[in-house]
């Protein structure tokens, strides 16, 4: 992974039944599973930076996912460095996915979207569905190793 822009499925995963207070956004309570939340990196230090960050403990919380980080682990990201911003492509296609289950407004509240977070019981392996919806750019994982 490389600090080049583009666009990132973050994966996490939840041990036990959980809850947390999201900012202004509200409660959010998390089942033992698995959670895929799908953001871009066109800024400064591009992918490696912002999933860098996600993996990082202590951090200040300024992202929806910043609150989520305090109940579950991360384990890698699926990331593209397409020149095209397909975060909003990414969680079309995890919405209509059998088996995923959309998290209302969390984490696109300046889009459209209906959502940005998902979840699954079991461990999911999305690297062909995002593959798909971003075009010729591949799509790579890298795993975490939280700080």
């Amino acid at each position: 992974m490389n600090a080049s822009p583009g666009t990132y499925a973050l994966m996490l995963h939840c041990q036990r039944n959980a809850a947390t207070q999201v900012g202004r956004w509200g409660r959010l309570d998390l089942k033992k599973g698995y959670y895929i939340y799908v953001g871009s990196a066109f800024g400064p230090g591009g992918v490696r930076a912002r999933v860098t960050r996600h993996c990082r403990r202590d951090k200040p919380s300024r992202w929806h996912i910043d609150y989520l980080r305090e109940c579950a682990t991360p384990l890698g990201a699926w990331y593209s460095y397409a020149p095209q911003q397909l975060e909003h492509r990414w969680a079309q296609c995890l919405g209509g996915l059998h088996g995923l289950a959309s998290i209302p407004k969390f984490g696109c509240s300046d889009c459209r979207c209906e959502a940005h977070l998902f979840y699954t019981a079991g461990k999911p392996d999305l690297a062909g569905v995002l593959a798909r919806a971003g075009g010729a750019a591949g799509v790579f994982m890298f795993h975490c190793a939280e700080r």
